[in-house]
């Protein structure tokens, strides 16, 4: 683990942004800057998927879902030529389209096949690792405790690839009532981008109820989730203030705000974009924390701090508890360039902090 003093230049801001002022604290002002944040290898590999894709296609290429559940990265695909749709009948026949990096059931892979459709998959290797857990317990006859959020694409995949022997545990409260076939034969699978801490205590209920209740071969909850929250644990005891940068329907996003309250943050706030910040989260505060969600640009972060810079808040450092260096390689229709040759992002490439 590592603090590292980072000097900002005199932050650029732009005109529709409104300026924070710089009022008086009674200690120093500075910034904690969590690390790891940000993009993940498979939001990288998501992402770079699209913009691929528009590049060997061209527009429109139609992509189920939003590819990674942040506004800001949506809207800089669709002003590149990505048409974002709910469901894979409102495409085309025959058309491009990508599933997002949440993954997608059996059904949804079939009816783009129906249709005509030219799928590229971006769904993440490591949510691909659970589905592939799904179908193996399945076919083993295990019931599985899925651990996870209704609604959310990345649990209607996993669950479809194993619909009559899932059942959905959405809290650790839940896992007190759940109901079983077998108590016997019964394996817990979880979504990847959950807090690990309730993870953790949904297992240790559900395990009280049933005490041969089967691990997965390994914990489902992804690197990138876990090394964010360790990261904000470490900001938040320090912090009178902490910032995630990510959008509402984030899952890991929201829960890094819930874990910095959670281990210290006197108050925590999640903003799409620096315009957000209110005046008074900032008044009277020395120790601001900040941080991202795995489907964030840094480029929105790097605002958030230019804004921050504005009302004093010039002295940033970092708090690095992990390094990461994993990449994904590309859906292989697209690891080509348009002359055939391997395409030099075909193990994605972005620079991630």
């Amino acid at each position: 683990m590592s603090d590292a003093t980072i000097r900002l230049p005199m932050p650029r801001i732009p005109g529709v942004r409104s300026r924070l002022k710089d009022t008086p604290v009674v200690g120093h002002k500075r910034v904690l800057l969590a690390a790891p944040r940000g993009y993940c290898a498979g939001v990288d590999r998501a992402v770079i998927a699209v913009e691929k894709a528009l590049e060997h296609y061209g527009s429109p290429v139609y992509v189920r879902k939003q590819i990674v559940h942040n506004i800001h990265v949506v809207s800089e695909l669709e002003s590149k030529g990505a048409i974002f749709v709910e469901e894979v009948d409102e495409v085309p026949a025959g058309a491009h389209i990508v599933f997002s990096a949440h993954g997608v059931s059996p059904a949804v892979v079939n009816a783009a096949a129906d249709r005509g459709l030219q799928a590229i998959d971006a769904t993440c290797p490591l949510v691909t690792k659970v589905h592939r857990e799904a179908v193996r317990f399945a076919r083993d006859d295990f019931e599985i405790l899925l651990i996870g959020h209704e609604g959310h694409e990345e649990v209607e995949g996993t669950a479809g690839e194993a619909p009559e022997h899932t059942t959905l545990v959405g809290s650790p409260d839940e896992a007190d009532t759940v109901q079983v076939k077998d108590p016997n034969k019964v394996v817990w699978l979880s979504q990847t981008t959950l807090s690990v801490d309730e993870t953790m205590e949904t297992v240790r209920r559900l395990r009280a109820r049933f005490p041969n209740l089967q691990d997965p071969p390994s914990d489902d909850i992804c690197y990138a989730t876990q090394n964010r929250q360790v990261a904000i644990k470490k900001v938040a005891k320090d912090a009178d203030l902490v910032i995630v940068v990510g959008s509402a329907n984030s899952s890991n996003s929201v829960r890094l705000v819930e874990v910095a309250l959670e281990y210290g943050a006197k108050a925590a706030y999640r903003v799409d974009y620096a315009s957000e910040i209110k005046q008074e989260w900032v008044d009277g505060v020395e120790t601001v924390g900040v941080t991202s969600g795995a489907s964030v640009p840094e480029v929105l972060v790097t605002e958030v701090l230019e804004s921050l810079a504005s009302a004093g808040y010039r002295d940033v450092q970092e708090v690095k508890t992990a390094e990461e260096d994993l990449m994904f390689s590309l859906p292989k229709e697209l690891r080509t360039d348009l002359k055939g040759a391997k395409d030099k992002r075909a193990l994605g490439g972005r620079n991630r902090p």
